[in-house]
């Protein structure tokens, strides 16, 4: 009896987790999607519709949240205890944000199928704590935001925006000039190019670092049209 008990504990994956879809599924439940950690997960939140539903308060969208879900011999899961750990409230006051969010959970959920890496939960929560903490703040945080994302989305599937080398192999130089070469995936020497060795130092502290960190740089305003271009350029190549 007691080896059984322990194989259905092992069945247990406690974790934490980032709502990305619910779908309401009979007369109370609903079907979540899952970002974790582990990667996705699909699960059914038993009841979750009821008005004293235990886990309710645990699944909101644009929150984190702590879960236990049982995994059994079928692809979804039994989610069996959520509790709510932060709730990114700032989102309802702020249609582009809502927007925003919404963007990254797709993108993000997309590419979760394809390969199961913890960077994307990583991403996704400094993503939307960032969001929650500079929400009534003026200035360009968002499109630095966009393209952290971008670059970082990039790489947590293996795909690093190059950043040493231009498109003849040759080491990248501060003295030089570049324009991003969109079929080559590389920067490439243009005497009249747009980006600059200070450019590709907010690149590579984004390719490296949270976001925080890019959003304190001195000066970030007049450097994000191009990086932001190259990392929509980037992102719509892992589409």
């Amino acid at each position: 009896m007691n080896s059984g008990k322990s194989a259905r504990r092992q069945l247990d994956l406690c974790t934490e987790a980032i709502v990305l879809r619910r779908t309401d599924y009979g007369e109370a439940d609903r079907i979540l999607q899952l970002l974790t950690p582990e990667g996705k997960r699909s699960v059914v939140a038993r009841g979750a519709r009821k008005e004293k539903s235990k886990l309710a308060g645990g699944i909101e969208l644009f929150s984190v949240s702590e879960v236990v879900i049982h995994e059994g011999r079928t692809e979804l899961g039994i989610l069996t205890s959520a509790k709510l750990l932060e709730h990114y409230d700032a989102f309802v006051k702020d249609i582009e944000l809502i927007e925003m969010g919404g963007m990254m959970m797709r993108s993000v959920s997309a590419r979760a199928e394809q390969i199961e890496s913890p960077e994307f939960y990583k991403i996704l929560k400094q993503a939307l704590f960032a969001m929650q903490k500079h929400a009534d703040e003026a200035g360009r945080w968002k499109d630095v935001l966009r393209a952290w994302w971008g670059i970082n989305l990039t790489r947590a599937l293996g795909e690093d925006v190059n950043l040493h080398f231009d498109t003849d192999g040759e080491k990248l130089l501060a003295e030089k000039r570049y324009y991003w070469d969109e079929e080559q995936a590389a920067l490439s020497k243009a005497a009249a190019g747009r980006v600059g060795a200070d450019h590709i130092k907010l690149m590579r502290l984004m390719a490296s670092g949270p976001v925080e960190l890019s959003l304190k740089v001195q000066g970030v305003d007049a450097l994000i049209d191009e990086v932001l271009y190259i990392a929509k350029c980037m992102e719509r190549a892992t589409a």
